[in-house]
């Protein structure tokens, strides 16, 4: 197993000591497009073994083509001693609902992970003097047009249990599009393989053809998936009781996403581990809810946002299914749970009867805090005092909380909080080599009116860099978050730092339809995305215009995906913005219900309307049908096997701008899906799009970076 290490540095300084004078937005500095590269790592998924000793989570890697590596901190050892579980060339990843998650979970003796390159579930022995050690990766699952997504071990009936998203041609009268339902796979059989050819005595040529055969046998004794729940279009967190007895999930249907109306469900377990008795516990009706977890007590936990804000509730009894509210009425406009656009997130963990860690968002920034129950009397929750503005993937281990944190000036990292000692340690950073703090720029939150006497939220982001002074006002990059039921985060991004220590504002905008600030505020884009989310973006600028903070003459306006369509949006159907960036953005509301996957087959339907009966109204809000009204230089970035946005909605644009001799770029990455992976694609994306904006606004700079073909562009 190869060895993986983090180590905290600092970026070189590139400082004279004294101040230079210079265009806003023309700055060099130290935090360069390989620096956001090399300190891109994706964290995600922490997960204990069920001692609650080692632990595990998925570290995807730039450097090395985007893989992502299933990497352990053993039990016992040094926190920043880390392994790599997953072999070599193999990317632990799952496509389920295309944006995965939840692609691995573990045992006191196996990893089991999703293969990215043929979607199929492998076990893997974790310690080298148990059993199968030595054998390598085993397949669970058979060979077919099959996915499997949110892992998780029933280690009383030796299998996984896991959502199967089936992509096998469908019969004649079926749905065009895979069937989605819980199964279950056994490892037993194939454990019982391997402890039957274990033998250390054998060496050379004898025991690598002994290794084939027992691999062999145990590939003969794997059995079929047997399923546990199907029928709704969608499922996730599959989660047993403690006592073996119950399984509660999550369900929901088109067209709603799981944030929309979902049901959260619970059904007994009989002898053999299937479902009977299946009653809905909460949600559906304009109801979401998020994350069942199970106590140790057998009660059962789970978010819900039947108050307006995803909120903490609890059901001990199952004959009644009354549920108890466990939050303090004082908290009660406060969220705690988020979108589930990956399977496999938390945002709390059941620590003991009477205590639960979470995490809590007021306002858009995240706090962890202890929730102490008091069943008979009041519960309790108390801020735990931390560095940290944002959590995810919460998970239990032993007196420890494992989880993924970061703060303005903090990136992600795996952390972990013993609550005995009330201390934080950080296992792995995202970005290892942290700037001096006088290159970073901290977030403002600010508050700024919109359309129908409403308010928006934003993070604001001043040019920040100790080695410069700027002339006049600086430009604005106005970023656009996915989803786009999303939000912007208070995290520290290099990538965001990239453009404020070179001299650009940036306003980071949680438009109408973001999460935490309450269900209404998510619902304000239902039915008018194209049109909220690009009032706020115009209002935020209008807003910091109004403040003095900016160059009314050089905003420019960027995002992805969802993100990247209010950047069409805005750039074609208002005029205050000078230039723009769509990340494989949306331009055609039509393809994409035509083209997209399943998961989001039918996300319009909320956001826009139902397709067909609305198709006018598709149409009006499709950038692509209104070409003539753009009139500010874009630049495109687009991945060649993206499957959530297609590259044909980008080349579309494009060749319509260059018709209309607007100074336009395209940039296309073979190998690229929705989101650019490869450290490579990373750099040349930051250092095209910021040499774009500095020939388009004009803006001199001793920095060299590669030139851009720029259709229309004079000279």
């Amino acid at each position: 197993m190869a060895n993986s290490s983090q180590s905290q540095g600092v970026l070189s300084e590139n400082s004279t000591g004294t101040k230079k004078v210079a265009a806003y937005g023309g700055w060099t500095s130290p935090i360069d497009a390989p620096a956001v590269a090399g300190g891109a790592l994706r964290l995600s998924q922490t997960m204990y073994d069920t001692c609650g000793l080692s632990l595990y989570f998925l570290e995807g890697r730039p450097t090395e083509g985007g893989k992502q590596f299933l990497v352990r901190r053993p039990a016992g050892s040094d926190p920043y001693l880390l392994q790599d579980i997953s072999p070599a060339g193999v990317s632990v990843r799952t496509l389920v609902h295309e944006y995965g998650g939840g692609a691995f979970a573990v045992s006191d003796d196996w990893a089991f992970y999703c293969n990215y390159s043929d979607q199929r579930i492998y076990m893997v022995s974790l310690a080298q003097d148990k059993v199968g050690a030595g054998y390598g990766p085993v397949p669970i699952t058979a060979e077919g047009d099959y996915r499997f997504a949110d892992l998780y071990v029933d280690q009383g009936h030796k299998r996984i249990l896991a959502v199967l998203e089936d992509h096998s041609p469908v019969k004649a009268g079926q749905a065009n599009e895979p069937s989605n339902s819980i199964v279950a796979i056994s490892y037993g059989p194939i454990e019982s393989a391997l402890v039957r050819g274990q033998t250390g005595a054998m060496e050379g040529e004898e025991a690598v053809a002994h290794a084939k055969s027992v691999v062999a046998a145990a590939l003969a004794a794997t059995t079929a998936p047997v399923t546990l729940a199907r029928g709704f279009d969608f499922y996730a967190f599959a989660r047993i009781s403690p006592d073996g007895t119950k399984l509660a999930y999550m369900r929901w249907n088109h067209p709603n996403l799981p944030w929309d109306d979902s049901q959260l469900v619970v059904a007994d377990l009989d002898k053999k581990g299937l479902l009977a008795n299946e009653r809905v516990v909460a949600g559906g009706d304009d109801c979401s809810v998020f994350q069942p977890q199970w106590g140790p007590d057998g009660k059962l936990y789970f978010v819900c946002d039947s108050s307006g804000f995803w909120s903490l509730y609890a059901v001990s009894d199952f004959k009644t299914l009354a549920l108890t509210s466990i939050v303090p009425k004082i908290f009660a406009q406060c969220e705690f749970g988020r979108p589930l656009w990956v399977f496999g997130d938390s945002t709390y963990v059941v620590a003991s009867e009477n205590l639960i860690i979470c995490a809590v968002n007021r306002k858009g920034l995240w706090h962890l805090a202890r929730l102490e129950l008091d069943f008979e009397g009041a519960h309790k929750l108390i801020e735990i005092p931390s560095p940290y503005t944002d959590f995810s993937y919460l998970a239990l281990g032993a007196n420890k909380i494992a989880m993924l944190a970061g703060s303005a000036d903090r990136a992600t990292a795996v952390v972990e909080y013993d609550w005995a000692s009330r201390s934080f340690s950080t296992i792995a950073s995202s970005a290892p080599h942290v700037p001096e703090s006088g290159y970073l720029s901290k977030p403002e939150v600010i508050e700024f009116p919109t359309e129908g006497d409403k308010t928006a939220f934003a993070f604001y982001y001043p040019p920040t860099n100790k080695d410069y002074s700027g002339q006049g006002l600086p430009p604005l990059l106005v970023k656009c978050h996915g989803g786009p039921t999303g939000c912007s985060s208070s995290v520290l991004s290099l990538g965001l730092q990239f453009w404020t220590s070179r001299g650009f504002a940036v306003v980071d905008v949680n438009y109408g339809g973001s999460t935490g600030y309450g269900r209404q505020y998510r619902k304000r884009l239902n039915g008018n995305w194209g049109v909220v989310d690009v009032d706020d973006c115009v209002n935020a600028v209008k807003y910091l215009i109004k403040e003095g903070k900016v160059d009314k003459d050089k905003v420019a306006i960027t995002g992805g995906s969802a993100g990247g369509y209010t950047v069409l949006c805005a750039l074609t159907f208002r005029d205050i913005f000078k230039a723009g960036a769509s990340h494989y953005g949306i331009g055609d509301l039509e393809a994409l219900v035509r083209d997209t996957h399943k998961f989001e087959a039918r996300y319009g339907d909320n956001l826009v309307g139902p397709y067909p009966e609305k198709e006018s109204l598709y149409k009006a809000r499709s950038p692509i049908n209104y070409i003539d009204q753009l009139k500010c230089p874009v630049i495109f970035f687009q991945g060649l096997e993206d499957k959530v946005v297609p590259p044909n909605q980008a080349e579309a644009m494009v060749e319509a701008l260059t018709a209309k001799k607007i100074p336009v770029a395209y940039i296309a990455y073979e190998g690229e899906q929705h989101g650019f992976r490869q450290a490579a694609n990373i750099i040349r994306t930051l250092e095209a799009e910021l040499y774009f904006y500095r020939k388009i606004f004009e803006i001199e700079s001793d920095e060299k970076l590669d030139a851009v073909p720029i259709r229309n562009l004079a000279g």
